[in-house]
C-alpha cells in the first residue's frame, strides 16, 4: 500500500500572551486548506518547528519598534520587542530559505521592514476618504492591482476587507510590489513576483473564512508549501 502523504508543516507566530481568536483562527484555516499548523511565540520558538517548517504565516498584534527600520519613535504605541526579535529572525530564515509565507497586519509590515522597506507610524493624518476605525467586520474597500497575483486570488478587483491597524507600509521593501491600496491609496498588500508565495496583507483574512477569496490566501499557501516539501 501507497505511503500516506504527510500533510505540509506550517509555522504560526504570535503573542506570548492575547491575541487568541487570531491565532486560533489562522490555525484552524491552515487546518482546513489540509496543513499542519504549530504557534510559535517568544515563550515558545520551537527551534525544531522553525526548522521542519514548510511554510510561514506571521499573524497581527502590537506595533513594530522603529529602531527596526531606523526611524525615530514618532508616537507611544506598545512594542513587543521579544516578538519583534523572534519573527524577525523567523523571516530571514523563511527568505533564506525560499519558503511560502504570508504575513497578517502586523506581519506584512514587519516583512516589508526586513526587506528593506519602511513604515507610517499613525495612518489617521493619512486618511479623507476612510474611517480609522478598528473592526473585524468587512467595512473598508480594497483595490486590487490589476495582473496581480491577489487579483487572481480573489478573483475579483475589489473586495471587502476589515481593519486593525495603526500603522501602514510606507516605502515599499526589495522585491515586494504593492498588490492592493485602500480609497487613500494607503498600501493595503504587498506581493513578489519572483517568489513562489510571499505575500503581506494589511487586513485580518482568519475573520473572513467566510469568504472563498479570503480562504485562497491560506489555500495558495499551503499548496506552496506542499510543494515546497516536495522538493526537499
Amino acid at each position: 500500500m501507497a505511503e500516506r502523504e504527510q500533510p505540509p508543516l506550517i509555522a504560526v507566530t504570535g503573542p506570548t500572551r492575547g491575541s487568541h481568536a487570531p491565532k486560533l483562527l489562522v490555525q484552524l484555516a491552515l487546518r482546513l486548506a489540509g496543513a499542519r499548523a504549530e504557534l510559535l511565540t517568544p515563550a515558545d520558538p520551537k527551534p525544531e518547528v522553525q526548522e521542519a517548517a514548510d511554510g510561514v504565516v506571521i499573524t497581527g498584534g502590537h506595533d513594530i519598534d522603529p529602531v527596526l527600520y531606523a526611524a525615530a519613535p514618532e508616537i507611544m504605541p506598545k512594542y513587543d520587542p521579544e516578538r519583534d526579535a523572534l519573527e524577525s529572525a523567523v523571516i530571514d530564515r523563511a527568505l533564506a530559505r525560499g519558503l511560502p509565507l504570508l504575513g497578517i497586519c502586523r506581519g506584512a509590515q514587519l516583512l516589508n521592514v526586513r526587506l528593506g522597506g519602511n513604515l507610517f507610524q499613525e495612518l489617521r493624518s493619512r486618511r479623507k476618504h476612510t474611517s480609522n476605525r478598528w473592526t473585524i467586520l468587512p467595512l473598508k474597500t480594497l483595490c486590487v492591482e490589476p495582473g496581480s497575483e491577489l487579483e487572481r486570488l480573489l478573483g475579483s478587483d475589489r473586495a471587502r476587507i476589515n481593519s486593525l491597524h495603526n500603522q501602514g507600509i510606507d516605502r515599499i521593501g526589495e522585491g515586494l510590489v504593492v498588490a492592493g491600496r485602500d480609497l487613500d491609496g494607503i498600501v493595503q498588500s504587498v506581493e513578489a513576483p519572483m517568489h513562489h508565495c510571499l505575500r503581506g496583507v494589511q487586513w485580518h483574512p482568519e475573520f473572513l473564512l467566510y469568504n472563498r477569496g479570503q480562504r485562497q490566501l491560506f489555500k495558495t499557501l499551503v499548496e506552496a508549501a506542499r510543494a515546497h516539501a516536495g522538493r526537499s
